[in-house]
C-alpha cells in the first residue's frame, strides 16, 4: 500500500466511499472525501468519524483500501 494509492482513491472523481484496513485488524470507513486528511508527507492520516471523533493513523499500518461499488455498498469477498 502506498500513499499515492491512498491519494488517488481519496481524490477520485466521482468519489467512491472506501474502507482503510489496518494491520491490527481494525477498519476505518471513509464515506466522503471530507472525512479524511493526511499530512504533507503522507505518513500520518486522520480519519474523522460521523460522531465528530477521529482516528490518527500511521500510514505504515495500512494493509488495504477497500473501495465500494459506488452505490454505498462494499464489494463481496
Amino acid at each position: 500500500m502506498t500513499i499515492e494509492q491512498l491519494r488517488s482513491t481519496h481524490q477520485a472523481n466521482p468519489f467512491r466511499p472506501f474502507t482503510i484496513r489496518l494491520a491490527d485488524g481494525r477498519s476505518l470507513h471513509v464515506p466522503h472525501r471530507d472525512f479524511l486528511s493526511h499530512s504533507p508527507s503522507g505518513r500520518t492520516v486522520i480519519v474523522y468519524h460521523e460522531d465528530e471523533s477521529f482516528s490518527i493513523v500511521d500510514f505504515l499500518l495500512v494493509t488495504e483500501l477497500e473501495v465500494s461499488d459506488g452505490k454505498g455498498r462494499r464489494p463481496r469477498r
